[in-house]
């Protein structure tokens, strides 16, 4: 294409862009107006009660006299705290996913027997069809993994005999084979990427079906296959805290919705995934990494509160970082006070953080959630609660772990697969009506001018 050609079609999607803008804006005065609960929340932040879930409860504060009141965060996977989960676990030294997976799905904890047997069927189900990673993965490399990860959800349409059978049998079918697939295609598709856009060396190593779902991860992903127990354990810690957040979060209220039309599995996973990578969302992880990167750059002594306060600050103000204004990791729509999600991990991270010589930056990132609520209630003139949220520590913890930052929200999509086809079956059993919430028109009617007489 020539210069010319180029910078005349520069110029006509800027026509473009005017013709829109004149057009297509709404005065936000009207949204008060009509009452109307943008991002499907009331007035006070609380979320529109949209629907009923056997599947999980997140907690992060009461409304007392019609005021919200915050409390410390609790997150709930069918009626048991995510700490005593993490607990049971850790206490007879066991990994923890598999059985949060079984959990989630089925609504009780598994039996040894159970356990066993479902381990067995997610390693047997590691493995993608056959020409899935050649004609899929290979042939169309993508530079961004979680664009590929949907798009290769879609794609195991094409290799399921029964793709749009939306019985309970076949819901759980799909969704276990999806569940163990999600790690495999995740690690394809980044050697792929490594060649086609690095312009480095892939390998694929074979999966081990003696691994845990945490321990496969790290061993396909690594030239060497080595890793250590404890990289092991904290990779399956955040694969237990990240499988599921109640039916309200954006991806999985997009699963929800989606299957409400009656669609097939594949095409509403696919759709959660496009949601999950928005950075408002678990995309937000790799901003997290961002936004250290400028505080680094930015504050000269890392241990002085009024130099890292102050270039908070600046963030807030739109002088520092990425120019959106925004504490990455700092607030949650639910909680308040305090994230256990967030809390788990900064508690479990810290002895891998000095081994590995991220100490420094892990005590950065804890100055940013001491600091950060002062700082925002400076900028913003109120006292409102405001917490680290689970993405602040998340993206430091994957990088001690030597995982790339490319695999940041992959790795999320991955476990909450476990969650969204949780709530897919949920909603398939229980919904009985498509969503569709109202939108008001606030266009003025216009009479249709001949072309003759438009200008």
């Amino acid at each position: 294409m020539s210069n010319y050609t180029r910078q005349q079609k520069h110029d006509t999607i800027q026509f473009l862009c005017e013709e829109f803008r004149k057009y297509n804006r709404i005065d936000t005065d009207l949204f008060q107006r009509f009452d109307v609960k943008r991002g499907l929340r009331n007035a006070d932040g609380t979320g529109v009660l949209a629907g009923l879930t056997l599947i999980c409860n997140v907690h992060g504060y009461v409304m007392n006299e019609n005021e919200k009141q915050p409390i410390d965060g609790e997150l709930i996977y069918r009626g048991i705290n995510i700490r005593d989960l993490i607990a049971g676990c850790n206490a007879q030294g066991r990994y923890g996913f598999e059985e949060t997976v079984w959990l989630l799905l089925f609504g009780k904890l598994p039996t040894a027997e159970q356990l066993a047997m479902f381990q067995q069927v997610l390693a047997e189900c590691r493995e993608l069809p056959q020409g899935f990673t050649e004609d899929m993965i290979i042939k169309a490399p993508s530079n961004n993994i979680m664009n590929k990860l949907a798009r290769s959800v879609l794609a195991l349409y094409s290799y399921d005999d029964r793709a749009e059978d939306n019985s309970l049998e076949n819901l759980i079918r799909q969704s276990v084979e999806l569940i163990a697939r999600m790690p495999s295609i995740m690690v394809n598709a980044y050697q792929v990427k490594r060649r086609a856009f690095d312009h480095e060396s892939m390998y694929f190593h074979p999966c081990d079906p003696a691994h845990s779902t945490a321990q496969s991860i790290l061993s396909t992903l690594r030239a060497d296959r080595a890793f250590t127990e404890e990289e092991a354990r904290l990779l399956d810690l955040c694969l237990i805290l990240h499988a599921e957040h109640g039916g309200g979060n954006n991806s999985t209220f997009a699963c929800r919705a989606l299957t409400s039309s009656g669609t097939d599995t594949y095409s509403a996973i696919a759709a959660a995934i496009g949601s999950l990578k928005g950075p408002r969302h678990g995309g937000a992880n790799i901003k997290v990494m961002e936004m250290l990167g400028f505080i680094k750059e930015g504050v000269r002594d890392w241990a002085d509160d009024d130099e890292v306060a102050a270039f908070l600050g600046k963030i807030m103000a739109r002088q520092a970082g990425d120019g959106s204004g925004l504490i990455y990791g700092i607030g949650h729509a639910v909680y308040t006070k305090s994230d256990p999600r967030a809390i788990i991990l900064k508690d479990n991270a810290m002895n891998l953080a000095k081994k590995t010589g991220f100490d420094k930056e892990f005590a950065l990132l804890q100055s940013v959630e001491r600091l950060a609520p002062q700082v925002f209630a400076k900028a913003k003139g109120d006292a409102k609660a405001v917490c680290a949220n689970v993405d602040l520590y998340s993206g430091l913890i994957y990088q001690m772990l030597g995982i790339p930052p490319e695999l940041y929200t992959p790795l999320f999509a991955i476990s909450r697969t476990a969650g969204w086809c949780a709530h897919r079956i949920e909603e398939s059993l229980t919904g009985g009506r498509i969503m569709r919430p109202a939108y008001k028109s606030t266009a003025r009617e216009n009479a249709y001018l001949p072309l003759e007489e438009r200008k």
